[in-house]
């Protein structure tokens, strides 16, 4: 017999492993955009970056391949937020919709609560632990790493 934690993951499991298109936009509809394959790295980060990019005190992403993202609809505007780091935003709005690093020239991040269907996909860690603000409480059982994936 499954607990429902391992019931829900082979859920999460299958959903991503069956449905891989995604469409999401911005707050104010101007930027539109669709990412579809395998979505990877389903995490929480709480480092200050994100933090502060998006006004909340963490943040959860999915990283895709980035030949597999399209925008719909608008346009992306890039800030260079660290030295190799870009984060998409809509200039109308100021939603902020993706995260690129120089460093993985091939993936794009895409903020889960930016999809039309943010259901759909589940964080599975939490990553830049070390950043999180103090009053923030973890309490679910899913993995903590100080810095990114296997980074100390």
């Amino acid at each position: 017999m499954f607990s429902e934690m391992e019931r829900r993951g082979n859920e999460c499991y299958r959903m991503r492993m069956s449905e891989s298109q995604y469409t999401g936009g911005c707050l104010c509809g101007k930027v539109r955009y669709r990412v579809t394959g395998i979505a990877r790295n389903l995490c929480y980060c709480h480092c200050e970056s994100c933090r502060r990019a998006a006004g909340s005190p963490s943040v959860p992403w999915a990283t895709f391949e980035r030949a597999h993202f399209q925008l719909l609809q608008g346009e992306l505007t890039e800030y260079r937020s660290s030295p190799r780091r870009l984060r998409g935003f809509c200039a109308a709005c100021g939603s902020a919709l993706t995260y690129r690093s120089e460093n993985r020239p091939t993936e794009i991040d895409v903020t889960l609560g930016t999809l039309d269907e943010p259901s759909r996909l589940v964080p599975q860690m939490h990553v830049w632990v070390e950043d999180k603000l103090p009053w923030v409480m973890i309490a679910d059982a899913l993995p903590q790493w100080p810095r990114g994936v296997g980074q100390s």
